[in-house]
């Protein structure tokens, strides 16, 4: 167990240096194109891999991004003498994906849209990725998930149709969030480390809850909108989820007893009222939870820690470049997206 742990936390760790910083950021030109951004992140790992695709639009090239982190995830349960407990947290929070492909289905269903698909996850594994995005219903997803083993999910949408609402949507979306770091918290028990790491999942749980809570607080959406929040946070319980948005946006950051999320819901209050945009609040939630996670995170070593911060690392990896290559293919300005890339270094 020792050599394994000394093994990985080394591999990780060599991993971690070779992902795209604000150096890479800074080193592109204000207006960007595709080959500079390739030219410029070629010496990350996932620059090397980008060098070898071919693609003509960034939909192709959205989908490479998505196929890149799935290998990573990949490379990661190919080692010989991986650690039970990382294993289990590789398998646990891969279903990520399962989720928001889920959600995405349902929504193509409810649109008559199709959905673009994440080709990571339990369901991508099982090879019927697309069956589950051309499921005609609900019933026909249910089916789908239950050959997949994903019987817990599968539950949550038995006796739901589509043509039930936004808001039962909405219900039905926060279920499967729930279920999702229930399974989280569950594979924490008895782990190296767990307590931190349920920790950890705690304080995402709370980021999720409070970006509810900030947009229907601002959409005037009412206390209705608590029920599309998700029990179990660090901080943010199913009451205190209640009590802040029956609140003024105002008086938000008063009832916070956490110091870092009081000063979080000031600049997202002090921002909105300057830009009077939305996207401030995931704008800003995204820069303190990877702030949060980082300093609790990235100082570990032979512990299952290591791998959590390798996976938050690749996942905002693959969500920063995805922004700069959509605004290069766009001929938009980088300085225009700056201010919604979070970097880790």
């Amino acid at each position: 167990m020792g050599a394994g742990y000394a093994f990985i936390s080394a591999y990780l760790k060599g991993e971690e240096a070779k992902v795209i910083t604000s150096d890479h950021v800074g080193g592109m030109s204000r207006t960007a194109g595709i080959q500079e951004v390739l030219e410029t992140i070629r010496d990350t790992d996932i620059g090397g891999y980008l060098e070898g695709v071919t693609v003509q639009t960034f939909d192709e090239l959205d989908e490479q991004l998505w196929i890149y982190l799935g290998e990573c995830l990949r490379r990661l349960e190919w080692f010989k003498n991986l650690p039970s407990d990382i294993g289990k947290l590789l398998k646990a929070y891969i279903v990520k994906y399962d989720v928001l492909n889920i959600k995405a289905a349902l929504q193509g269903i409810s649109t008559g849209k199709k959905a673009r698909q994440i080709p990571v996850g339990v369901v991508h594994n099982y090879g019927v990725l697309d069956e589950l995005f051309n499921a005609e219903d609900a019933e026909s997803i249910v089916g789908l998930l239950n050959s997949c083993r994903l019987g817990n999910y599968a539950s949550i949408l038995e006796g739901y149709s589509v043509d039930e609402g936004d808001k039962t949507r909405l219900l039905v979306e926060a279920r499967l969030d729930g279920e999702y770091y229930r399974e989280l918290a569950v594979i924490t028990k008895g782990m190296k480390d767990g307590a931190t790491l349920s920790r950890v999942f705690g304080i995402m749980m709370d980021m999720i809850n409070l970006q509810i809570i900030l947009r229907a607080v601002i959409g005037e959406m009412g206390s209705e909108a608590a029920g599309y929040t998700i029990s179990g946070g660090y901080m943010i319980s199913e009451a205190v989820a209640k009590d802040l948005i029956a609140l003024k946006l105002t008086d938000i950051p008063d009832r916070l007893d956490n110091a870092e999320y009081r000063s979080m819901v000031e600049e997202i209050i002090s921002n909105y009222d300057k830009s009077k945009s939305l996207a401030v609040v995931e704008e800003t939630i995204d820069r303190y939870k990877l702030r949060l996670v980082k300093e609790i995170l990235s100082p570990r070593v032979l512990s299952p820690l290591v791998a959590a911060w390798y996976l938050v690392i690749k996942e905002i990896e693959v969500r920063n470049l995805r922004l700069i290559l959509k605004a290069a293919f766009d001929s938009i300005s980088l300085e225009e997206i700056k201010d919604y890339l979070v970097l880790s270094s």
